[in-house]
């Protein structure tokens, strides 16, 4: 059995444990059946997710001249505090940032190598968490806009990391933190006109991953050099493939790749 069609980012499915599926344009895949089953990866082309040509990768999923003119790839994605649709100023789209920045969007710990804060739009919750391999996070607050956000994770940043180091995510290398604990700590630095929205006496939710082993010194796979693959899978935690021999594979960092999977 093979499927071939192009990389996004994983759907998940938050139930007991998490669900995963890839959608290869005409088959939905859902990744934990091929868990203790041999497949091969291969690199078959390219595929913009914007404009749907054939044209190299640049970032993101995107070819060089949609990475710079999507409004999906705007500096206000990777960086909440530069969003100016509250001001009606626009970037690249002032419709598209209206309708993404001016909705309610949640500060949070994770907690996956280490506790870090993070923004994701409200509607997002736990994806983002599921997605960067998190296996407790914590709402701290809940603003009206993505701006709000983004001063507050600033804020945030001087005092707790906002990286996750993915080596450790995939060892399961886990700190034991508890995550209302720092909430509380963190407190005090949450910019005064966003204090209004601090959420109070909320729990943290616990995330578990369809994982049979985890890397002992995880190698990251570069399918485009490698062209090709092939691996028992034993896992599957954030947006990576597990592979038997440590091997690893960021499914998202390869958004936009044509590939093939066989199962062997």
């Amino acid at each position: 059995m093979q499927y071939t069609g192009v990389l996004k980012k994983m759907n998940t499915e938050f139930l007991d444990t998490i669900q995963y599926f890839l959608d290869m344009k005409t088959d939905l895949i859902n990744v934990n059946q091929l868990l203790n089953k041999t497949i091969e990866i291969s690199f078959v082309t390219y595929e913009c997710l914007s404009c749907g040509l054939e044209k190299e990768i640049y970032r993101q999923g995107f070819c060089k001249s949609c990475f710079f003119e999507t409004p999906h790839a705007g500096d206000w994605i990777m960086r909440p505090e530069l969003s100016k649709a509250h001001l009606d100023e626009e970037d690249r789209d002032l419709e598209y940032e209206k309708k993404v920045q001016l909705q309610p969007h949640i500060v949070y710990l994770a907690n996956s190598s280490n506790v870090k804060v993070g923004v994701t739009r409200k509607t997002q919750v736990p994806t983002r968490w599921i997605d960067q391999g998190a296996h407790e996070a914590i709402e701290i607050v809940e603003v009206p806009n993505r701006y709000l956000a983004g001063i507050t994770e600033v804020a945030l940043k001087d005092h707790v990391k906002d990286k996750t180091n993915w080596r450790k995510m995939l060892k399961n290398d886990i700190e034991d933190e508890s995550l209302d604990a720092w909430k509380e700590k963190l407190k005090a630095f949450i910019p005064e006109e966003v204090k209004e929205y601090f959420i109070e006496n909320n729990k943290e939710t616990e995330i578990n991953f369809p994982v049979h082993k985890y890397p002992e010194k995880p190698k990251s796979l570069n399918i485009k050099k490698e062209g090709s693959y092939t691996g028992k899978l034993v896992g599957v935690k954030g947006q990576y493939l597990i592979f038997e021999d440590d091997t690893v594979f960021n499914v998202r960092a390869n958004e936009g790749l044509v590939v093939k999977i066989e199962l062997k």
